[in-house]
């Protein structure tokens, strides 16, 4: 069906709220909201493949490293993993003393009940309920009038957590309450369901609860949800006994806009996802939020000092791929391929004095600030249009290199092209390639390898090989979570893998595999090795031993340059 030639006939405008004397557009944000990443909750039911205990586990710790204090950590009623993970959190006293794990729940006692069993012993829990209030909601699937939803939905329930809680002494609880498509909904029913929850719970300035307003389908330009909220900051009661927080969602593309509005609104409380991952076009992006704060010079609470090792938990836990234009994390977002762009920030970097403000043409921030740096892809053919590297490599000889490696081998083919003054053809790019990543000229060689697993170990892989090490054969062993990882402690380096991308070149009998795997040698730099053999895992093996031979490289020659200087 085309698109309509009179879309007034089926879609209706947001309802402005008529806040004439609105203030929220002259407030200036000077200090983070409360951060609560909502990511092993509304990102993980949004994942084609749902988190396991083990991704949840490594994403929890993550988030408790970036300095999270707020996390919530599943819907324990709806998903047995979900349970499983909060009974292991609690049993196994893994939460931090400072950080507060937060669950939620319909509005149905059963599954409160179910929740409850979920929490006992935990030190402290954000009890979060909620019920849709919207007009829809109430006519469609309720089918309730607005006393009905207030009475039956949201008060019957909110006495019956009180109640369960009031039993479970050992935990300090904070409630909340969402009133469901609270920006789809009028804005005085919103305040009538909000006020009759908080008359149950009773909350104070000492005690305060959290009420929590969801754009659960974002459906204005981002002022009017400004409106929304400060109309609801000002007019509903005991403002000082309760923590206003948003749940924004992006379906407009503006979820950013609106979460920041909302803190020039009044609001107290944020809650997201890292990269802003959730159901249909996601949650509101923490990282985006907290960088565009700290371009501001407020520090946002939150650490990403390592941006590309966070991106690389956050793939893995969620098995979804980060976009390369994903602001501040994106592989291309700190990259010029305007020729003039890449002047202009040259001249820059050049002119600037240390310690200087940042004032720098087409960089909003140091990318050194979140570990890592300004890189310029060159085009190898830009004089005959045929494309650049990455295609000349991939169409002539099958190599799909990840957006990194190809901007870090760009710099090798650079000094070449500076060298001899001419254009690279194909076979020109194989060879530096060659050179660069698959020459037998460093330290360390490949000889062979074998592999034993005892799943009843913690670190269940234990991994023996054969290496040359400056000619001399050597046999080195080690033990880890999986083969790389137990090759890089065989290792004895202090070598971390940041990343590990692999792919077929070929097919049937003649093919190969290669794997490209991005490491790091202490606090160095990372740094990328490829390798290319039969088999996957020795060609994986080949990558780390490419890498830790360049990194070495590196090092040594950085090391001669301080000397000689």
């Amino acid at each position: 069906m085309p698109m309509l030639t009179n879309p007034a006939a089926k879609y209706r405008p947001a309802k402005q709220v008529g806040l004439l004397d609105r203030t929220w557009p002259n407030q200036v944000i000077t200090r983070p909201p409360i951060w609560c990443s909502v990511d092993l909750r509304d990102g993980n039911q949004a994942l084609i493949e749902p988190m396991n205990i083990e991704r949840k586990h490594k994403f929890f710790k993550l988030l408790v490293e970036i300095g999270l204090k707020e996390i919530e950590v599943g819907f324990p009623s709806a998903s047995q993993i979900d349970f499983d993970f909060i009974r292991e959190l609690i049993e196994g006293k893994m939460i931090p003393e400072d950080v507060t794990i937060q669950v939620l729940t319909q509005a149905r006692e059963d599954l409160i009940t179910r929740t409850f069993e979920s929490l006992k012993g935990a030190p402290r829990v954000i009890m979060h309920v909620y019920h849709a209030v919207a007009p829809v909601m109430r006519r469609v699937v309720f089918n309730m009038e607005k006393a009905e939803v207030i009475a039956e939905l949201g008060v019957k329930h909110a006495r019956i957590i009180k109640a369960l809680a009031a039993k479970q002494k050992e935990t300090q609880w904070i409630f909340q309450y969402s009133p469901e498509m609270f920006s789809n909904t009028e804005l005085d029913f919103s305040k009538d369901a909000c006020e009759a929850v908080m008359d149950v719970y009773e909350p104070s300035p000492s005690n305060k609860m959290i009420l929590n307003l969801p754009s659960t389908v974002e459906c204005s330009t981002a002022n009017i949800f400004a409106d929304q909220l400060e109309w609801f900051g000002r007019n509903i009661k005991h403002r000082d006994s309760l923590i206003l927080s948003v749940h924004p969602h992006n379906d407009r593309g503006t979820g950013t806009a609106a979460a920041e509005f909302a803190m020039m609104a009044g609001m107290d409380r944020v809650e997201g996802c890292l990269f802003g991952n959730g159901e249909r076009t996601g949650n509101v992006d923490i990282v985006n939020l907290a960088l565009n704060m700290y371009s501001q010079g407020v520090h946002p609470g939150l650490d990403f000092s390592d941006i590309d090792a966070i991106r690389a938990t956050v793939e893995y836990c969620n098995q979804l791929p980060t976009h390369p234009r994903h602001p501040y994390v994106g592989d291309l977002v700190y990259t010029s391929f305007s020729g003039s762009h890449q002047d202009a920030i040259k001249k820059a970097f050049t002119a600037r004095k240390p310690d200087e403000i940042w004032d720098m043409p087409y960089l909003p921030i140091d990318p050194k600030d979140v570990g890592r740096s300004y890189e310029a892809v060159i085009r190898v053919n830009a004089q005959s249009g045929k494309g650049g590297i990455s295609f000349l490599l991939h169409s002539e000889y099958g190599l799909d290199m990840p957006r990194r490696l190809q901007i870090e081998f760009s710099g090798a083919v650079q000094k070449v092209s500076d060298a001899t003054g001419k254009e690279q053809t194909a076979d020109d790019l194989w060879n530096i390639f060659d050179a660069e990543y698959l020459g037998n000229n460093g330290k360390y060689a490949y000889v062979s390898h074998q592999l034993t697993e005892d799943t009843r170990a913690k670190n269940a892989v234990h991994i023996k090989v054969e290496v040359k090490v400056d000619g001399q054969t050597k046999i080195i062993e080690g033990n880890g979570n999986g083969p790389i990882d137990a090759f890089a402690h065989a290792l004895g380096q202090n070598l971390s893998v940041v990343d590990y991308h692999e792919h077929a070149i070929g097919a049937g009998s003649n093919a190969s595999a290669v794997s490209y795997i991005e490491v790091r040698l202490g606090q160095e730099r990372p740094v990328h090795g490829v390798g290319i053999d039969p088999n996957i895992l020795t060609a994986s093996l080949k990558a780390v031993l490419s890498g830790l031979n360049r990194a070495l490289a590196r090092s040594t020659t950085a090391q001669e340059t301080a000397t000689a200087s």
